[in-house]
């Protein structure tokens, strides 16, 4: 039997898309950006670096939002990439405005009991404890099971279309968009459960 070299799996940080977008075919980046979606999300667990949730979970932040648009933003819901692309969405949008979230997330939580205990935040939901949660699901990408990862944030987005339902803080589009990418998400979750996503 002959020794097999194992290599170190790729790992994200700066730069980690620069190969993939900038005047290529759009066929060409999906197919890029569905790699290493996988990459992100099966690939990860394989590695033994400490460092590598953090990297992930500020994926959007090195690599910026808008590249992550024009690599995720059009793949299905029902896929690696595209539930990637929503859980980076929800984590960019928790980050910039996490004030207006936790007046959200608190009128909504006891609307949806369930929802809450699924998201995990804790209680009082202020800002830090937000963004704290919202990252901790992100990290869930790298150390945890993707379908709860998933999950998570379901429920998350599902309070804060209540809670912005409850105080009217918020157009019927945009908590009808809240309660879709909850739904997106969630059946998201369920995909990864019975068959894993692709």
């Amino acid at each position: 039997m002959t020794g097999r070299t194992h290599h170190r799996p790729m790992t994200p940080g700066d730069g980690f898309f620069a190969d993939i977008v900038g005047g290529v075919d759009p066929a060409q980046v999906r197919e890029a950006g569905d790699v290493a979606a996988t990459v992100l999300v099966r690939g990860a667990r394989e590695s033994d670096d400490p460092e590598l949730a953090e990297r992930v979970v500020r994926l959007a932040d090195t690599e910026g939002l808008e590249t992550l648009a024009e690599v995720w933003s059009g793949a299905p819901a029902d896929t690696l990439a595209g539930s990637l692309w929503r859980l980076f969405l929800l984590r960019s949008w928790v980050h910039a405005s996490p004030d207006r979230v936790a007046a959200d997330y608190e009128a909504g939580q006891r609307r949806v009991d369930v929802a809450r205990v699924v998201a995990g935040v804790a209680d009082p939901p202020g800002p830090d404890e937000l963004r704290g949660m919202v990252d901790d699901v992100l990290r869930g990408i790298t150390r945890g099971d993707f379908a709860v990862t998933l999950l998570r944030a379901s429920a998350f987005a599902r309070i804060v279309a209540a809670g912005r339902a409850a105080l009217g803080s918020a157009s019927h589009e945009e908590i009808t968009r809240m309660l879709t990418l909850s739904e997106q998400l969630e059946a998201a979750g369920h995909v990864e459960i019975r068959d894993t996503l692709a």
